[in-house]
């Protein structure tokens, strides 16, 4: 039986976002948000474990009350408890890794998984020192993982060629896309969600942010819009441009 503790990010639905023609930058309001993509490999890997060998899934997630919506989310996947650490609103991965290590270090745990990197920022930076301040080691872009008594091996794929390394327990573990399939959650498991704890804590630290966003606009597209009437000759004209664009 493990103890597995996995770490997921909600974002805003990137999606339905629309860009501000007069600005260039996002707008973000009544945007929803979701679970980013590699966190529900990240969620779907801790249940298999869990399915496979026993044991317990703890979510750790960020946000307030649209937080909630994720979290049920991930206990419908199976996540067994959640905990929404509110109060946290920076996208700093020095800072972000500190909230973590000091919540999951009152925690019970074999097994930390999350995604490689998030969809939004996709710095891939809170991993590694979530790692390191947490003194364990860290098995990255896992696109297969199997357990061995007190040992998990992770298969990663660079380029052309597989590596198979290996940690002992307790160990931080990374995930890419390929690792899993997210199943969706039947009906009764969405109903059960429900009736799982999930607890929503004041952040336990005070932070300050060193980072200051200057701006953050779209870049500038320029469209020819070219309407062919024609279908063949449409076609062909294309195909004059895309020969061209090789040359």
């Amino acid at each position: 039986m493990y103890n597995i503790v996995v770490c997921f990010k909600q974002i805003l639905d990137i999606d339905q976002m629309k860009i501000d023609e007069k600005t260039q930058e996002p707008i973000t309001k009544n945007l929803p948000y979701r679970l980013e993509d590699l966190s529900k490999n990240a969620i779907e890997e801790a249940v298999r474990i869990k399915e496979k060998y026993g044991g317990k899934v703890i979510g750790i997630t960020f946000g307030g009350d649209q937080a909630t919506l994720g979290m049920k989310e991930a206990l419908a996947m199976g996540v067994d408890e959640g905990i929404i650490i509110k109060g946290y609103k920076e996208n700093n991965p020095e800072l972000t890794s500190e909230v973590l290590a000091k919540k999951i270090s009152t925690l019970k745990y074999d097994i930390i998984i999350t995604g490689n990197a998030s969809a939004d920022s996709y710095t891939g930076l809170v991993p590694g020192k979530l790692a390191r301040k947490l003194n364990i080691p860290i098995l990255g872009n896992a696109i297969k993982l199997e357990l061995h008594e007190n040992t998990a091996r992770i298969t990663r794929s660079m380029e052309d060629v597989n590596y198979v390394v290996e940690s002992r327990l307790p160990v931080l573990i990374t995930v890419e896309q390929e690792i899993n399939e997210p199943r969706l959650p039947p009906l009764i498991q969405i109903m059960a969600a429900g009736r799982k704890p999930m607890k929503i804590e004041e952040m336990q630290i005070q932070i300050q942010s060193s980072k200051k966003v200057i701006s953050n606009k779209a870049p500038k597209s320029d469209r020819k819009r070219i309407i062919f009437e024609d279908i063949d000759k449409g076609v062909e004209e294309v195909s004059k441009f895309l020969r061209s664009e090789v040359k």
